[in-house]
């Protein structure tokens, strides 16, 4: 092997041990890569933006700050950055291996959650214990991950056995379940059926039997049914939805929700001109800041988000087609399951077509938890839709080149 200095015209031979020690690799985004970044990135900017002009009258009333809310909002962002470019340059066939160990983490820590004596690291707040040391960690968000992860490696692992009930899904229904059980004790209802539903999208995308989804169904809905019977928080939403004038105290925060996107009519009334951020919709940074959006920025401004979520979910599938691996592509169908239909539902809740379900915007609403898990399953996708690229010195192309310094 040969190289040239530079300029200049000597040429000398290369040794085979200089050739080796100047081997590296990288990771080379592709253009569906390229472009996904580019739009988590414009994410990040509006939820930045929105997050400060819906919580800054709420944290000046609570004697902080008015950039409280974003500042915190900010440093969940920096970590959740910091794990998307870590994400994005580990080989994502390496999350074969920690399936289980982020399944068992993530049972543990909602464990942790609902256990009597954690009381004191795990309070209970508006009503329910879901976060740990205060409000700093949401395991139900982390155990998202942990669906996503952990049914993709068990189907590639079972093969052909997926196509037996027995063998192939009582065991994604125990394990699950477990899971269910406990956010459900927490009580998050919506968390138990979110999981449940994405682990149903990766097994389906993997080709199981549709007679034995008909069958689960079929089975899932009376037991769903009684269990939401027992959590008079559930009856109460369920009710308010279908007839708003029963419970309007319930309904309140949905209408409130209506009367801001109506305002905000085609335009909306501009930045930071919003009347619902004075206290009038609850949580309007946090559960319905897709109101927030709809008033300030319009029905266009609605409607460029949805579109944003749609090219989301594009560009994730047509990562996934290419994947490297089965699991990486089950990975991937997992992952824009998990961001996209958290974002459909959230403003399906908002524009009152759903009803309150309490799942965020993912890279939008204020929430550390969720902003961390988003980007790092952002950047798990990045991978996946990158190749892994031999590169010979420090801007050599040609593997057979290697430049003198």
């Amino acid at each position: 092997m040969w190289s040239v200095a530079s300029g200049s015209v000597h040429w000398r031979r290369i040794t085979m041990a200089e050739a080796v020690s100047n081997v590296r690799y990288r990771w080379r985004m592709g253009v569906y890569a390229r472009v996904l970044t580019v739009v988590t990135l414009a994410f990040l900017a509006v939820g930045l933006v929105t997050v400060y002009s819906a919580s800054s009258i709420v944290a000046t009333q609570t004697g902080h700050n008015g950039a409280y809310f974003m500042l915190r909002q900010l440093s969940g962002m920096l970590l959740g950055l910091i794990a998307f470019g870590v994400a994005a340059k580990i080989d994502a066939e390496k999350w074969y291996d920690w399936a289980w160990p982020i399944m068992i983490v993530s049972l543990i820590l909602l464990a942790v959650v609902v256990l009597p004596f954690t009381v004191r690291i795990a309070p209970r707040i508006h009503g329910a214990r879901r976060f740990l040391f205060g409000s700093s960690m949401q395991p139900s968000e982390i155990a998202k991950l942990a669906v996503v992860i952990w049914t993709s490696m068990l189907v590639v692992k079972k093969g052909d056995a997926m196509r037996r009930l027995s063998k192939g899904l009582f065991p994604f229904l125990v394990v699950v379940g477990l899971m269910d059980m406990l956010v459900y004790v927490e009580p998050d209802l919506s968390s138990a059926m979110f999981y449940t539903l994405i682990m149903g999208i990766i097994l389906f995308a993997a080709g199981v039997r549709i007679g034995h989804f008909v069958a689960l169904v079929v089975i899932a809905i009376p037991a769903l049914y009684s269990r939401a019977e027992k959590l008079q928080y559930v009856v109460l939403r369920m009710s308010a939805f279908f007839n708003p004038g029963v419970s309007p105290h319930v309904y309140y925060q949905a209408r409130q929700s209506l009367i801001a996107i109506g305002s905000g009519g085609l335009w909306g009334v501009g930045f930071g001109l919003g009347r619902q951020q004075y206290g009038f919709l609850p949580f309007a940074y946090d559960d319905f800041i897709a109101a927030t959006i709809g008033e300030e920025r319009g029905f266009l401004g609605l409607l460029i988000l949805v579109i944003g979520f749609v090219i989301y979910a594009y560009l994730g599938f047509q990562i996934a087609r290419a994947a490297r691996s089965k699991f990486q592509q089950l990975v991937a169908v997992g992952i824009v399951a998990t961001v996209v239909i958290s974002a459909f539902l959230h403003i399906g809740v908002t524009i009152g077509l759903l009803p309150n379900t309490g799942l965020t915007l993912p890279f939008v609403s204020y929430g550390r938890s969720n902003m961390l898990l988003t980007l790092l399953l952002t950047g798990i996708l990045i991978n996946i839709g990158s190749e892994r690229e031999r590169v010979i010195g420090e801007r050599a192309t040609n593997p057979l080149m290697a430049t003198e310094g």
